[in-house]
């Protein structure tokens, strides 16, 4: 059952878009990302050679509610009470109080949750753009607010391991509050866990003793993939939580942002 299921995946991740149109995000909304080459936690080849990325943009803060409603307004199939049980499971935009209608629990400026993958797909799709990468989003993510790698002040990592330690059942604040990294994107860590456009290659060993061993990805990559950095626990917790969902499954603290390549 899930070969079939990783096909499927990956000939829909592959495929044309799932949606038209949506309004597209205003210009000053994005962050371009300059090309870089850094170290992954998952790195590439087994020689954990450095990821080489080309520049790209990337959406300033998370998609809101107010954003997502505007889409499914304007793409009926992506309302809660229209979307196929394929592309999204019974718990998708529950938070909100009508498939139209936002309601008390789910402000205009919060981030958008309770959204599959494949939901987040069509929509970044419809703008003209994509989900990012787990190796751009990662990238930006290492940054502090001043440095572009923060990842070996364990400072920064406390700070992220504390908002993790948090019951996920708080009430989520609006998008942009917390300080802009120094790529000037807000919001990477502290507010939401986030899609990423590849999470279904993201598959490391179930025993954390066993870093150093590969696993072979079991949807679309074909290569295997083993942790570089062991002590970076933020980063594994994340690894693991979007290797253990499927392209349907929505939970009301995950939700995303848009990339596009950089011309």
């Amino acid at each position: 059952m899930r070969s079939v299921t990783s096909l499927l995946l990956c000939l829909l991740a592959t495929s044309g878009p799932l949606s038209e149109a949506a309004p597209a995000a205003a210009p000053d909304e994005h962050a371009t990302v300059a090309a870089a080459r850094f170290s992954s936690i998952l790195p590439p080849t087994s020689a954990g050679d450095p990821v080489e990325l080309a520049a790209f943009r990337l959406d300033r803060r998370p998609v809101t509610n107010a954003e997502y409603l505007a889409f499914v307004t304007a793409q009926p199939k992506w309302r809660r009470d229209r979307v196929a049980a394929l592309f999204a499971d019974a718990s998708y935009l529950s938070h909100w109080e009508e498939p139209l209608k936002l309601g008390a629990g789910a402000e205009a400026q919060q981030p958008v949750t309770n959204v599959s993958w494949f939901a987040a797909k069509a929509y970044c799709e419809a703008r003209g753009e994509r989900l990012p990468t787990w190796y751009e989003w990662e990238y930006v993510a290492a940054a502090g607010e001043r440095e572009l790698d923060s990842r070996s002040d364990p400072a920064w990592r406390q700070e992220i391991l504390d908002w993790y330690a948090q019951p996920s059942g708080s009430r989520l604040p609006a998008v942009g509050r917390s300080p802009a990294n120094a790529h000037g994107v807000f919001d990477m860590h502290g507010l939401v866990w986030e899609w990423v456009l590849d999470y279904n290659a993201l598959l490391v060993s179930n025993d954390s003793r066993d870093q150093g061993g590969a696993d072979r990805a079991q949807f679309c990559a074909e290569g295997a993939l083993s942790a570089a950095d062991r002590e970076n626990y933020a980063v594994l917790m994340r690894i693991a939580f979007l290797s253990s969902l499927e392209a349907r499954y929505t939970v009301r603290n995950l939700g995303f942002r848009c990339a596009a390549d950089e011309p």
